[in-house]
């Protein structure tokens, strides 16, 4: 069976103010594995994360608040009555 291929995706998001942010998707199990974004000079968070190809679902977390990205311009509906953002990642 072959391995899947990963590719690097970077995900960032604008909030100068937070104290903490971090990346939760179908890729880290949700809240239970949240990947922590690293806070740039200039109030940018970043975080760079393989993931294999498809579709995947995210969203933030800023300081303990859902927080939709306002770069990604597709969404599905969740089971909360809210929206994840949606990352496709070509093969």
């Amino acid at each position: 069976m072959a391995k899947a291929i990963k590719k690097r995706e970077a995900f960032t998001l604008h909030e100068p103010e937070a104290a903490c942010v971090q990346l939760v998707g179908d890729f880290s199990e949700w809240a239970k594995n949240p990947i922590n974004l690293k806070k740039q000079k200039d109030g940018v968070w970043k975080a760079t994360v393989s993931l294999p190809s498809g579709t995947h679902q995210y969203r933030f977390l800023v300081d303990g608040q859902w927080r939709d990205d306002p770069n990604c311009p597709t969404r599905v509906p969740n089971p909360f009555g809210e929206m994840n953002c949606i990352r496709e990642v070509g093969s």
